[in-house]
């Protein structure tokens, strides 16, 4: 099973290059993320306002796909363009949000600004993988997925699944170590 982040891209991918089925099932498939994720931000007085962020959010990503830039995470792209018109919103309708001082503790706990550098570190380590290799990594590691379910579903024996991702990591950190040894020359 692939990731969002790998469906939405790849369908990202397809819709830059002029396929429109990919395009239009990109939008329906953003339009319900995006929704959630404004419904969650949006307090109960603006819940109304979600469709419409949704609206002018995908408006957005319509007029400024061409600025995609193809080897970065397209949820990150996708999430600061929504970010920037949940803010417009605020800001619009003079809204200040606020939170009692009994929810301030969850607010510090939730910053992932780290978690989503490291995992945009980690995709671009497994960019340097054969896409194969990088698959296979990526479903066990990342994903969670055994070694036998990913061997079934790609019609590999389990011993060749475990050589490739063992061969790819290594390969990886061989990589790591060169990258290492002349940042400190």
């Amino acid at each position: 099973m692939h990731s969002v982040e790998t469906r939405l891209k790849a369908l990202m991918l397809a819709s830059l290059a002029g396929d429109a089925r990919s395009y239009g099932v990109l939008l329906n498939d953003v339009a319900r993320h995006l929704r959630i994720y404004f419904l969650r931000r949006l307090a109960d007085a603006h819940k109304g306002d979600a469709d419409d962020l949704v609206q002018e959010t995908l408006m957005a990503l319509h007029t400024r796909r061409a600025t995609y830039e193809v080897d970065r995470p397209f949820t990150a792209w996708l999430h600061a363009i929504a970010r920037y018109k949940l803010i417009d919103h605020f800001r619009r309708n003079r809204i200040r949000v606020t939170v009692p001082l009994d929810d301030a503790e969850d607010l510090f706990a939730q910053d992932q600004s780290d978690a989503a550098a490291d995992r945009m570190d980690v995709e671009r380590l497994l960019q340097s993988a054969p896409e194969r290799t990088r698959e296979l990594i990526y479903r066990t590691k990342i994903e969670g997925q055994s070694i036998a379910e990913v061997a079934e579903s790609t019609g590999l024996s389990e011993t060749s699944v475990k050589v490739s991702i063992h061969r790819g990591i290594r390969a990886i950190t061989a990589r790591l170590k060169g990258h290492a040894a002349n940042d400190d020359k």
